[in-house]
C-alpha cells in the first residue's frame, strides 16, 4: 500500500543482515501496473517469488510488517520450501480470517490513559469503533501507534503522509483475495521457524490477537515488546534488533 521508506534500516537490523526492501506495485520506485487487479495480495505473491529467483536465492529469510504480513503468510503457504525463517512484526491477521474486535482495541488503548494526549485520542477511537469517525479526525489516534508520542515518533508519522496508494489499498484485501481455511491448513505443516512479534500497546493487532496467530504455526516463537506500539523498531530499536537478529541467526 506504500513504499518501503518507512521501514528505514529497521532500527539497525541492517548491521546484522542484508536488507532487501520492496516497494510494492504502484508505490515508490515500482511502476503502476496496467492491470490494477495485480494489487491483490494473492497476486503479489508472484512478485515475491520473482524477486527470490532474481536474487538467485534457494531460500530466503522473510520479514514483514503490518498488512505486509498477509503477503508473507500467503507466500509461506504457497512456497514453504523457499522460506528459511519467517518474521511477522506487529502482524495483520486478515489472511487467516482472524478479526480484531473494537473492544480489544479499546482495551489496549486504555493502557495509555495517563498520556497527556489520551482524552481526545480515545474519544476519536471510540467514534471509529462505533463507525462514526471521519478521515479528518483519524489523525487524532496517531499517538496510539507509538510507544512514546515524542519528536521521533511524530517525524516518522509525518514522513508517511501521502505515501499510501489508495487504489492499491482498496484492492489489496478485496473480496475473494483471502481463503483463510486453505491458508490455515497450509500453515499447519509449515515447519520453518517463525517469529511473531507484538507491541504491548499496538492497536492494529493487540498482543492477544498476535498470540492467536502464533498458534497456527508448528514452530513459532511469540514475543511481546514492552511499551511499544505498531512500529517497534521506532519505539525501542535496541530490543527490537536484538530479538529479530537473534531469531534470524
Amino acid at each position: 500500500m506504500q513504499d518501503s521508506d518507512y521501514l528505514g534500516e529497521l532500527g539497525g537490523l541492517s548491521a546484522h543482515r542484508q536488507l532487501v526492501l520492496v516497494d510494492p506495485r504502484g508505490t515508490g520506485l515500482s511502476a503502476i501496473p496496467q492491470d490494477t487487479s495485480s494489487y491483490r495480495c494473492d497476486r503479489l505473491v508472484d512478485d515475491v517469488e520473482a524477486l527470490r529467483e532474481h536474487l538467485g536465492l534457494d531460500r530466503l529469510d522473510l520479514l514483514a510488517h503490518s498488512a505486509g504480513t498477509n503477503l508473507a503468510v500467503l507466500y509461506a503457504s504457497r512456497h514453504p520450501e523457499r522460506v528459511r525463517r519467517l518474521a511477522l512484526i506487529t502482524p495483520s491477521t486478515r489472511a487467516v480470517g482472524m478479526e480484531v474486535t473494537g473492544e480489544s482495541r479499546l482495551e489496549t488503548a486504555r493502557l495509555r490513559k495517563n498520556e497527556p494526549w489520551y482524552g481526545p485520542a480515545f474519544e476519536t477511537l471510540e467514534a471509529m469503533v462505533a463507525g462514526n469517525a471521519t478521515e479528518a479526525t483519524r489523525e487524532a489516534i496517531n499517538p496510539f501507534f507509538y510507544g512514546r508520542w515524542d519528536a521521533k515518533a511524530q517525524t516518522h508519522q509525518a514522513a508517511q503522509d501521502g505515501r499510501r496508494n489508495d487504489d492499491a489499498a482498496a484492492l489489496f484485501g478485496a473480496e475473494s483475495v483471502f481463503n483463510p481455511d486453505t491458508t490455515r491448513t497450509a500453515l499447519a505443516t509449515f515447519t520453518a521457524p517463525v517469529l511473531v512479534l507484538a507491541g504491548e500497546f499496538d492497536l492494529n493487532t493487540p498482543p492477544s490477537a498476535a498470540a492467536e496467530l502464533a498458534t497456527l504455526f508448528p514452530n513459532a516463537t511469540f514475543v511481546i515488546q514492552p511499551e511499544s506500539g505498531h512500529f517497534p523498531w521506532i519505539d525501542a530499536a535496541g530490543p527490537f534488533v536484538a530479538t529479530t537478529a537473534t531469531f534470524l541467526d
